[in-house]
C-alpha cells in the first residue's frame, strides 16, 4: 500500500501484479473480463491487465475503509482529476501540473497557508471548474473525516484551519502552524480533488442541490448519499452522478467481475489529452491465466512471475518488451498488538526481534523473487536511493540469524518443549517473559494472506520453515486480497473481529508512499493504516516532527526507531511487476508510485 502513491492516489496499498496470484478463467472461459481476440489489431484500443485476484470496487474519487489501492485510485484519477497530481511517469517523482486541475501553490512566507490557482477548465457538462467545487470537497472531508480513509488525527483536514475562495479560480487554505511545504504539497493537499458541486451536492437522486451548506448535518447527509450510490458498482456506468468528469477518460463499463472499459472524454479540456480511444481494464485470477492471456496476443501490456524472467526470449520474440517496474514502497506483515491471544506478546520487543532475526530476507528476495526484490529493513524504501533513510535502517540492525533468535527467547523465560518454545518464566523482570504473558503460553502465531499466488504461498512456507526452527509455530491461511483487508482490521481486543494475528495483502500488497515517506498512516497512533494498532509516542514525535521541519533530521530519526523497535515483520519489497509491453506502445515510464496513467499511453 503509495507510498510512491502521491498525488491523486494517495498513501495506499498497491496491489501487484508479479506475485503471481490467481487464474482468470480468460481461456479457460470463466467470467474474468479478459479478451480471447489479438488486441494489438485495434491502435485506437489497448487491453490492460489489472492486477491476478484484484476487482475495482470504488470509483468515489474519496478513499473509504477497505478501498485504498492504486488500482481503485488510478481509475477515479482518469475520471476525476485531482488538485495536484504527483507521479513519476517522467522518471522522477514530481508535480505533473498536465494532469492536475491546480496551475500554481503559493505558500505564504511563514509557511501557513497556500493560495492555489485553478487553471481554465469545464467539467465534461461545459460547466467551469471552480473554487467552490474545491469548497465543496473541504466541507465534505470536514465534516465527515472520522469516516474518511486518508484520516490521521492532527493532519488533513485538522491542519487546515480554513479554505477562503478568493474567486472562481482562486482560494487560499490556512494552516494551524508552519509547515514542511514539500510534505504539505505532496502528503496533504493531493488528497484534494475538485468534485463537481452542482451535481453532486445533493442528499437523493431527485433531490435539489445545494446541501453541504458549510454545515455539518447537511454534509454528512450528503457524504452519505454519494458513498451509498458508490456502493452500487453494477450502477456505475448507467448513474448519472458519475457522468460529470474533468478528467481524460468517462466510465463505458464496470462489471461486478472486474472489467472496466474506459472512453476518452471528448469533452477532456486538461494537458493529457487521450491518444488512444478505448481502454479495456481486464481482471485476472492468476498471474499462470494472465500470462497464458499474453502469450496468446490479448493483452497489450501485461505481466509475468519475477520467477519467469528466465524465460525473457519466449515473451520478446511474440513482440514484447519485458521492463521490471519497481516502486517506491516497503512490503511487511502488521502484528495485531490487541489481539486478545498473542497480544501480550507481540508487545515485547524482544519477541519481535526473535521474529525478525529468524526471517532471511535475502535469500527470500534472491530465491522466490528471483531477484525482482529488496530486502526492507524500517520504513522508508530502500529500491531507491534516498535522503531518508538512516544508516541504522541501511545497516539492518537485525540480520538472519537463528541461534540468536533462540537466545533471545530462552533469555527472556522460553522454553524449547516439543519443537516449539513456552513460556515457562512468567513475569516483568529481563529474564522474564514480559507483562500479560501468562505460564504455559507457546508461541504459536497465524497469519491470513493474500490467496492465489504461487509467490506468496512460497514465500510464506519459507518465513513457516524458517520460524520452526526458532521454536514459533506459523501458520497460514488464505483469503482474497480484499477479504484480507477486510478481516484483519483495527479493532479492541474484546471484539470478536479482533482474532487475527498477523495479515499480509500479498507479494503483490506493498505499501506505496507519497514522494515524502512520512509514517503518519502506517506507524502513528490511531493512523488510518496501522491496522495493528502499533503506538509508540517517540515515533509519534518524530513523525510529528518530519512534517515541520524543513531538514530530514527527523525523518532519519523516524528511519531509525521505526527500524529497531519492529512495529511489524519487514520482508522483502517486490518490484511491483515484471511488465511486459506490446512494442510500439509508447509515451510514458512506468511510475513508481504504482498509479497508470491510460491518457500517456500511445501506439507508435
Amino acid at each position: 500500500m503509495s507510498p510512491a502513491s502521491l498525488a491523486s492516489s494517495r498513501h495506499r496499498w498497491a496491489f501487484a501484479a508479479t506475485a503471481a496470484v490467481a487464474a482468470v478463467a480468460l481461456l479457460a472461459g470463466c467470467s474474468s473480463g479478459g479478451s480471447s481476440n489479438n488486441s494489438s489489431s485495434s491502435k485506437d484500443t489497448i487491453d490492460y491487465a489489472l492486477p491476478a485476484n484484484f476487482t475495482p470496487n470504488w470509483i468515489l474519487p474519496i478513499g473509504a475503509a477497505g478501498k485504498l489501492n492504486t488500482n481503485n485510485g488510478s481509475i477515479s484519477s482518469t475520471l476525476w482529476e485531482p488538485l495536484i497530481a504527483y507521479n513519476g511517469s517522467a522518471g522522477s517523482i514530481s508535480w505533473d501540473k498536465k494532469g492536475s486541475i491546480a496551475t500554481a501553490a503559493d505558500f505564504a512566507t511563514d509557511h501557513k497557508s497556500v493560495t492555489i490557482t485553478l487553471g481554465d477548465r469545464k467539467w465534461s457538462d461545459g460547466k467551469a471548474i471552480t473554487s467552490r467545487d474545491v469548497e465543496f470537497w473541504f466541507n465534505l472531508i470536514k465534516a465527515n473525516k472520522a469516516e474518511w480513509a486518508n484520516y490521521n488525527k492532527g493532519q488533513a483536514p485538522d491542519d487546515w484551519t480554513s479554505l477562503k475562495v478568493v474567486d472562481s479560480t482562486h482560494f487560499t487554505i490556512d494552516f494551524d502552524k508552519a509547515y514542511n511545504t514539500d510534505w504539505m504539497l505532496a502528503n496533504q493537499l493531493s488528497y484534494i480533488t475538485p468534485l463537481p458541486q452542482h451535481v453532486w451536492d445533493k442528499t437523493s437522486a431527485s433531490g435539489s442541490v445545494g446541501n453541504d451548506d458549510e454545515t455539518t448535518a447537511g454534509a454528512v447527509k450528503v457524504w452519505n448519499y454519494l458513498n451509498t450510490q458508490a456502493k452500487d458498482i453494477s450502477g456505475y456506468a448507467s448513474n448519472p452522478l458519475w457522468k460529470t468528469i474533468s478528467g481524460p477518460y468517462s466510465l463505458t463499463s464496470f462489471a461486478t467481475s472486474g472489467k472496466v472499459v474506459l472512453t476518452a472524454n471528448k469533452k477532456y479540456d486538461g494537458g493529457e489529452k487521450p491518444s488512444i480511444t478505448t481502454v479495456n481494464l481486464l481482471p485476472f485470477t492468476s498471474t499462470d491465466a494472465e500470462e497464458n492471456a499474453v502469450r496468446s496476443g490479448s493483452v497489450d501490456y501485461g505481466y509475468i512471475n519475477a520467477t519467469d524472467l528466465d524465460q525473457k526470449s519466449s515473451f520478446t520474440s511474440q513482440g514484447y518488451s519485458v521492463k521490471p517496474w519497481s516502486g517506491w514502497a516497503i512490503t511487511y506483515m502488521p502484528y495485531n498488538f490487541n489481539n486478545p491471544t498473542m497480544g501480550a506478546v507481540f508487545k515485547q520487543l524482544y519477541a519481535r526481534q526473535a521474529v525478525q532475526m529468524s526471517i532471511d530476507q535475502t535469500s527470500l528476495a534472491k530465491v522466490v523473487f528471483n531477484g525482482t526484490a529488496v530486502p526492507t529493513f524500517g520504513p522508508i524504501p530502500q529500491a531507491q536511493k534516498s535522503d531518508y533513510l538512516s544508516s541504522v535502517q541501511k545497516s539492518n540492525p537485525y540480520p538472519y540469524s537463528i541461534s540468536k533468535a533462540k537466545a533471545l527467547l530462552t533469555a527472556h523465560g522460553w522454553t524449547e518443549k516439543g519443537g516449539t518454545m513456552v513460556c515457562t518464566s512468567p513475569g516483568s523482570s529481563s529474564s522474564e517473559c514480559g507483562d500479560g504473558v501468562a505460564s504455559g503460553t507457546k508461541f504459536e502465531m497465524g497469519v491470513l494472506s493474500q490467496s492465489g499466488s504461487t509467490v506468496t504461498d512460497n514465500m510464506m512456507s519459507a518465513i513457516q520453515s524458517s520460524l520452526s526452527k526458532t521454536g514459533i509455530d506459523f501458520t497460514i491461511k488464505t483469503a482474497p486480497v480484499n477479504s484480507v483487508l477486510s478481516q484483519t482490521p483495527q479493532c479492541t481486543s474484546s471484539q470478536a473481529i479482533c482474532k487475527w494475528q498477523l495479515s499480509f495483502f500479498g507479494t503483490a500488497g506493498s505499501w506505496y508512499f507519497n514522494a515524502f515517506p512520512t509514517g503518519d498512516s502506517l506507524f502513528q497512533t490511531g493512523g488510518g493504516a496501522n491496522f495493528g494498532n502499533y503506538s509508540n509516542s517517540a515515533v509519534d514525535k518524530l513523525i510529528e516532527t518530519s512534517t515541520t521541519s524543513s531538514d530530514n533530521t527527523a525523518i532519519q530519526g523516524y528511519s531509525a526507531a521505526v527500524a529497531k523497535d519492529l512495529p511489524v515483520v519487514w520482508l522483502p519489497a517486490p518490484d511491483y511487476q515484471v511488465s511486459v509491453i506490446k512494442n510500439g506502445l509508447t509515451g510514458f515510464s512506468q511510475d513508481s508510485l504504482a498509479n497508470f496513467h491510460p491518457a500517456q499511453w500511445a501506439w507508435k
